[in-house]
């Protein structure tokens, strides 16, 4: 048997080690290129979401590559991405591939045929030792999100350009041979030591912009033209509100993130206060959380056509306005170019300087006015 999933992120690592840890040979689809979109799109519904088309050519050069076993995460509710598996099966199908495929549900969906799942893969597995496998391979992925979360404040902050993105790549294989716990919160602070170390300019005036919006857009750098590393340099403070274990975490707690989801979920109530799927709601909260935190702007990040954020996008107009925060709206399909992406972005941080300039300048005359007032008339000298 041999198992492949389709890419998103960073969460490949810790594939790399769940499957190790099990015993399954493991088939990482080559990272995804503008071919691996091209073969998707190709064979895919024009009106999918991207992300489903990226899948699929996730999937087609895993196959290629001798794979024999597919897995897809399920879902439910009112996205449609709880449909992408039943899709792209049928699709790959189609083409005549031949493989066995396997839906993986969430965990709150049944314990049991969660459990029965693995199982399949590592016939014996005991539902002991399968607690053990994800909760070390977990861990391990916590602390690679802290890294990148790590390398998107320090980039702002760099010296020299392109220093975190190299540190970054070396804390990565830092992490990689860790195994047991102990290796791996080694690991964690060692990895963390090194993009601390990236030499940087604290007294630098930065921007801080909150990146929100739907998940698989937010986590896989391809999708948006690794949009991170294009604020960077310019000189933004980046916050997201969607990481990899965060999203996959059975509580949501959002660790990673730093904010409980009944925080994020409270925040967006008076805007939207249910479940409208994917990240409808975790948008709209993130967005109060991140205006009332004083950030200077949010980028919002959704593929096109996508249900939930469409929803979410339909109220940000109120939110702007009640929370004094610009917000720019981003949507991505196969046609999207990244020169255009580019061009709207530089724009958005130039717009957010001059915004800060205004307020700085505003809030200096707002000071020396309230000084005049103090000052005794000439009367009483």
């Amino acid at each position: 048997m041999k198992v492949s999933c389709p890419h998103m992120g960073h969460l490949h690592w810790m594939l790399d080690d769940l499957f190790e840890r099990l015993g399954v040979d493991y088939v990482k689809p080559p990272p995804t290129t503008t071919k691996t979109l091209t073969i998707g799109a190709k064979h895919s519904p024009e009106f999918a979401c991207l992300p489903l088309k990226i899948n699929v050519g996730n999937f087609v050069e895993a196959l290629e590559l001798g794979a024999d076993t597919l897995i897809m995460a399920g879902g439910h509710g009112p996205c449609r991405f709880g449909y992408y598996g039943i899709v792209e099966e049928r699709i790959l199908r189609d083409l005549g591939y031949d493989f066995k495929f396997i839906m993986l549900e969430p965990f709150d969906d049944g314990k049991w045929a969660f459990y029965k799942t693995f199982e399949s893969l590592s016939p014996g597995l005991s539902i002991r030792k399968l607690w053990k496998t994800l909760k070390a391979s977990f861990s391990k992925g916590r602390a690679f999100d802290e890294i990148y979360k790590r390398s998107l404040q320090v980039r702002a902050y760099e010296v020299n350009r392109g220093d975190t993105t190299r540190a970054l790549k070396e804390a990565e294989q830092v992490l990689v041979p860790a195994y047991t716990p102990e290796e791996i919160e080694e690991g964690a602070r060692e990895s963390l030591a090194i993009i601390d170390a990236v030499d940087q300019d604290l007294d630098r005036e930065v921007l801080k912009v909150g990146i929100v919006g739907e998940f698989f857009l937010l986590l896989e750098p391809f999708s948006n033209f690794g949009l991170e590393e294009i604020l960077g340099p310019m000189g933004v403070y980046i916050e997201r509100s969607v990481w990899v274990t965060d999203w996959i975490a059975p509580n949501r707690d959002n660790k990673i993130y730093g904010f409980p989801k009944q925080l994020v979920e409270e925040k967006a109530a008076p805007y939207l206060s249910h479940n409208v799927g994917g990240e409808g709601r975790e948008t709209i909260g993130s967005i109060v959380l991140m205006a009332e935190r004083g950030f200077d702007g949010i980028i919002q990040l959704l593929p096109f056509g996508c249900m939930p954020e469409n929803i979410a996008t339909s109220i940000i107009p109120k939110v702007q306005r009640e929370h004094d925060i610009p917000v720019l709206t981003l949507a991505f399909d196969e046609q999207t170019g990244r020169a255009g992406l580019v061009t709207r972005v530089e724009a958005f941080v130039d717009l957010l300087v001059a915004r800060r300039g205004s307020k700085l300048a505003l809030a200096g005359a707002a000071t020396a006015t309230d000084a005049a007032t103090k000052q005794p008339s000439l009367s009483k000298i």
